[in-house]
């Protein structure tokens, strides 16, 4: 679990990553902070394409940057929407959580009040991960 003050650098890193998000297409801008394990903070936003499949989540981009700085574990993902309310992760993100966190916790944070805090287990019951591969 995250200190206090570290789920406040995720959520103002989070909702300042959104700024830098590509989104030409649905003007649906998404920005994600994830500490990891080593108490390194990454973030990323969503980047849209005109081939739509194409797009990329930004709960993904902040996952893969961590990745490809040699992190493997997460502790907590935030992500942000500028929306009144909160909104969960998708499921491809969800599934990519999982794999480098399965007992991550997971807060959205919105424009609004509205939050959403919980673990990726409660957002992905009966997720299928590495164990299950053995």
């Amino acid at each position: 679990m995250p200190k206090p003050a570290q789920l406040t650098k995720l959520k103002v890193a989070a909702k300042a990553a959104a700024s830098h998000a590509y989104a030409p297409y649905s003007k649906f801008r998404v920005g994600a902070a994830v500490l990891t394990d080593s108490g390194k903070i990454f973030t990323g936003c969503n980047v849209e394409n005109a081939s739509y499949g194409l797009c990329n989540c930004a709960e993904r981009t902040a996952i893969f940057s961590a990745v490809a700085a040699g992190e493997r574990k997460l502790k907590c993902v935030v992500v942000y929407t500028p929306t009144r309310t909160a909104t969960a992760p998708c499921g491809a993100c969800r599934q990519v959580i999982f794999e480098f966190g399965p007992s991550v916790r997971i807060v959205s944070i919105c424009a609004g009040r509205d939050q959403i805090d919980g673990s990726i287990r409660s957002l992905l019951p009966a997720a299928f991960g590495p164990a299950d591969l053995a």
